[in-house]
């Protein structure tokens, strides 16, 4: 099964070399969280069942709700889809003999990947926020060469290092990060302008000078949140109320879905929260974009192209506006766009051609 999962990436031979190193099952606890509601799953209860998922080319939870309870198997540890991870691995150029820091340990299977790229002379180190998620991958990595520190930022006295890969989503790129990297070095991290969004599509961040950097989006992604960095999502937009206002688009839910533009239109929309849910429709449920705005505005867009709304801010005009922008473009995808990240305090510029900059402002760190 293995096998088969490196066999399928994506990836230069280096980065599947060093993924065949290390078995994915070696490195996942044995009790997983298959879905967002339910019982977890325990790997002495159903063997089969449990590598079927660990072997999938999906992320697999292995921590919800921060190791406490709730009504949902709210994610807050995981391993990463592997596609993902070589894909960040790729865009930070990692090779041998670098130092590399990874922010958000996990299950420890991405760092121990890494420290097969980095190979004897290079360096591993991993920080993980969560104590017992920390001490798991400590013995997992054990003989591996790999660091694991517990925290939030780079431990002291850990140098420099070459690249800096964060398998969690963050508001502000904290400036320890970019302090610890010399000029042209690579920073990797999903970014979004709040924890509440629902998409957290990452940056390559190249350093460059007086606490600056900026860089292209690679990919598309879901990552949690740096749990230093959260702010409560709140209700959902517009639950309890009734529509103010009705209109209709030159598009539908399904459209955005299927044309992948709704993390384009996330990024068009500072201050906007944007995304994806399920809301009665036509006797059965369908799928909407929903925006909500910090002063209670709110608009869904359903499966036949209405909008439906309240509040002050004109969201669905917005979205509208957007959207014709991307098509007169020619829906131009996540690569089109990039990130600017200035010091704390400063505006992250969003910038995407002819299309546009977008400046979304600065979350409290």
């Amino acid at each position: 099964m293995h096998r088969r999962l490196v066999a399928g990436l994506e990836a230069s031979d280096a980065i599947r070399a060093a993924f065949a190193d290390h078995p994915r099952h070696r490195f996942i606890p044995d009790m997983i969280w298959p879905s967002a509601t339910g019982l977890p799953l325990y790997r002495t209860a159903d063997p089969e069942r449990w590598a079927r998922i660990v072997y999938t080319q999906d992320a697999v939870t292995i921590q919800a709700n921060d190791g406490g309870a709730g009504p949902r198997n709210e994610p807050s540890s995981s391993s990463s889809a592997p596609q993902l991870m070589a894909d960040m691995i790729a865009a930070a150029r990692v090779e041998p003999g670098m130092r590399v820091l990874e922010i958000g340990t996990g299950s420890g299977w991405n760092a121990a990947v890494l420290a097969s790229l980095v190979g004897p002379t290079g360096q591993v180190t991993t920080v993980e926020i969560d104590p017992g998620v920390a001490a798991r991958a400590r013995a997992r990595l054990e003989g591996s060469g790999v660091r694991v520190a517990t925290g939030a930022l780079p431990p002291p006295g850990s140098g420099t290092f070459d690249a800096v890969i964060a398998t969690c989503a963050v508001s502000c790129v904290p400036p320890e990060w970019l302090a610890r990297v010399g000029p042209g070095a690579v920073v990797v991290t999903p970014w979004a302008a709040s924890s509440d969004w629902q998409r957290t599509p990452v940056a390559a961040l190249v350093k460059g000078e007086e606490g600056r950097a900026s860089g292209p989006f690679v990919c598309d992604a879901m990552f949690m949140h740096d749990r230093t960095q959260r702010v409560p999502d709140g209700d959902f937009p517009g639950l309890g109320h009734r529509p103010e206002a009705t209109s209709v688009l030159p598009f539908t839910s399904a459209h955005v879905v299927e044309h992948n533009v709704l993390t384009p239109l996330m990024l068009m929309l500072p201050g906007v929260r944007v995304g994806l849910g399920l809301r009665p429709f036509n006797g059965g449920h369908g799928r909407i974009v929903y925006l909500g705005a910090s002063d209670g505005s709110w608009a869904y867009l359903w499966p036949d192209g209405s909008v439906t709304g309240g509040g002050t801010l004109p969201l669905a005009e917005r979205l509208g506006d957007a959207h014709r922008r991307l098509s007169e473009a020619g829906l131009p995808g996540l690569a089109e766009f990039s990130l600017e990240v200035g010091p704390p305090g400063e505006v992250y510029r969003v910038r995407a051609g002819s299309l546009g900059t977008w400046e979304h402002p600065p979350r409290p760190r």
